[in-house]
């Protein structure tokens, strides 16, 4: 109970300490008009309240990642829950943070055109590719996952349910974001508290079930992982969301189009972040702890992935009324994401063929393609696509941690704070790839681990160079 407390309260401590001295580093403007007033066109670019901002930040970026991933990664035991930690306060909540305030400072734009400003044009078309296969891959999973919760609560079958979420998407992809996101999300904001809450204090009164039962201060940098995971690098990659995530990348522009002030880029992007870290640390001690360890939870997802997980735990902790609210907390989470995703999907495409988004037809030209090749993708393993999203989604925080270490040297500024987790990511992703049998190359741990590092060295340098001889300050905003 103590260790679980304690990284909540950490996490809830970096917000106001490390996130201040972030936002001091980035250096605001709040004279300074955002492009919600200065591109307003009603249809993206709205001025919208920072609560509902926030809100719908938090929405945005909590699918099932936050969820899942830390329910995959709780088979490491506590460990998990460090990582959640430092990785939501010192890379996650930063990275989200320069996603969005660099989107501010350029009138409101995408993540593959930031790459390019800071980091060059191949940089950009690599990163144009990059994010719309990773916005189409978790387009799908945010489709298969709550349809398949939803089957269990109704009975109707997956394939239909598909359909009908991918409508709704379609719909919502297209419309003007105060229509339904500005409107909805808020409410469903409420019920993600609720979710959240709930099962944290059922969990806490529970006689049946301790918090993180069993696990001394010794064993939480143990690795617990009864498959024989290596927790390096893999622990990095299962859990994304909840500790740094590159689709959120791609999500916060979307708000950085509404939101009315700098001085609120803090709350919304950074403090979304550690929203969502609160999250990730909720469900991974419930997997410890609902089902009594890490052998218990193992036998769980061999019968049924995280989805039965979700289930029996919400179910067991609220009972059947209390347990489906819950679900229906955790169905929304996907849902309010993956609507989302094709969302930013369409505005970079949108940007990168100079296609104005005013009118419907323009709109609609954009979308359609994107949920063919999204229906296509629905055919294929989930399991499959869930692996090459976390190796997609890592490899884009990496480029955007890397575009703000750009922006900050090429500034004088203190680039470290970006630097830093830029490096570890980027030697995460190259050792797995290195490493991993099923998705890379099958070599051995040490020398994929010292190959990955020294990569990662070459490319930080590269990167310090060339945005110190290149005048930054020339193409991009005056600050």
């Amino acid at each position: 109970m103590s260790w679980f407390l304690l990284c909540v309260a950490a996490l809830i401590g970096g917000y106001f300490i490390y996130g201040a001295f972030v936002e001091k580093v980035f250096g605001i403007d709040t004279k300074r008009q955002t492009p919600a007033y200065t591109k307003q066109d009603g249809v993206d670019y709205v001025p919208m309240s920072t609560s509902r901002v926030y809100l719908i930040q938090l929405l945005n970026i909590a699918g099932v990642g936050p969820i899942f991933g830390p329910i995959m990664g709780a088979l490491y035991g506590p460990a998990a829950m460090i990582w959640i930690v430092l990785g939501c306060i010192f890379a996650g909540a930063v990275h989200d943070y320069f996603s969005g305030m660099l989107s501010v400072r350029n009138q409101g734009a995408s993540v593959p055109t930031m790459v390019g400003k800071y980091l060059g044009n191949t940089a950009k078309y690599i990163m144009n590719a990059f994010a719309i296969v990773l916005l189409l891959l978790v387009g799908v999973v945010f489709v298969s996952a709550p349809a398949g919760l939803l089957a269990n609560l109704t009975g109707v079958s997956v394939g239909i349910l598909v359909v009908v979420i991918f409508a709704y998407y379609l719909f919502a992809t297209i419309v003007p974001v105060d229509k339904i996101i500005g409107r909805l999300y808020p409410f469903f904001g409420a019920l993600l508290v609720f979710m959240s809450l709930g099962l944290t204090i059922a969990l806490m009164v529970s006689s049946e079930h301790a918090v993180l039962p069993g696990f001394e201060m010794s064993q939480l940098m143990t690795n617990m992982n009864p498959n024989d995971m290596p927790l390096w690098p893999a622990l990095f990659i299962t859990i994304a969301c909840g500790a740094v995530s590159g689709f959120h990348a791609t999500q916060s522009p979307l708000m950085a189009r509404c939101m009315e002030n700098e001085a609120n880029g803090r709350f919304v992007f950074y403090g979304a972040m550690i929203g969502e870290g609160v999250i990730a640390l909720i469900w991974c001690a419930l997997a410890l702890s609902f089902f009594n360890g890490v052998e218990g939870l193992n036998e769980a997802l061999a019968n049924g992935g995280p989805s039965n997980v979700v289930y029996s735990a919400s179910t067991g902790l609220l009972g059947a009324v209390g347990g489906i609210v819950a679900i229906l907390g955790v169905i929304v989470l996907p849902i309010t994401s993956g609507d989302t995703a094709f969302r930013s999907a369409r505005l970079i495409l949108s940007e990168l063929f100079v296609v104005s988004q005013e009118k419907l037809n323009k709109r609609i030209m954009m979308a359609l393609p994107l949920f063919v090749i999204g229906a296509i993708l629905t055919q294929v393993d989930f399991g499959v696509i869930w692996r090459y999203f976390g190796v997609a989604n890592q490899a884009t925080a990496t480029v955007m941690l890397w575009t703000a270490t750009a922006y900050l040297h090429g500034k004088g500024k203190f680039h470290w704070i970006t630097t830093i987790p830029a490096l570890f990511m980027n030697s995460v992703i190259f050792t797995f790839i290195l490493n991993s049998k099923t998705l890379g190359f099958g070599n051995e741990m040490t020398v994929s681990t010292i190959a990955g590092v020294a990569a990662s060295l070459v490319i930080m340098a590269i990167v310090l160079l060339r945005s110190k001889s290149h005048n930054v300050d020339a193409q991009a905003e005056t600050a």
